[in-house]
């Protein structure tokens, strides 16, 4: 059954995405390989998420995609992460420097709040 492995996020640097999403967003490190080219393969996912859908971090090349960063979806919540325990989850991330946008709302479907990641990505 196809599925959607991976969302690339541009980011500015491979080690300060990687410093957020594995420290601040408690994230795992998946993989993370030289090319040889100056580049990397660098894929995230949530914890115990190997499953699921991953975050492959893709350093800005040029002129377009240093644009991006940041605005990769127009100003809008384009990424959605689930969690068991939303007040520890939100919690440990502020304690960690994330920014919330809002503060939590009850919404029919869930707990609700918008953050954003170091380059404003929501």
């Amino acid at each position: 059954m196809p599925l959607i492995a991976l969302v690339s996020v541009v980011v500015r640097d491979y080690d300060e995405a990687i410093a957020l999403y594995t420290g601040a967003l408690g994230f795992e490190l998946v993989e993370d390989t030289d090319r040889g080219d100056s580049s990397r393969w660098v894929v995230v996912h949530p914890p115990g998420g190997a499953g699921g859908t991953g975050l492959l971090l893709a350093r800005a090349e040029d002129d377009a995609e240093h644009a991006s960063v940041g605005a990769q979806t127009g100003g809008r919540v384009g990424f959605f992460l689930h969690t068991d325990d939303f007040a520890r989850d939100r919690a440990r991330m502020s304690a960690a420097g994330v920014r919330f946008l809002e503060e939590p709302r009850y919404e029919p479907y869930g707990t609700v709040a918008v953050f954003e990641d170091l380059y404003g990505n929501k």
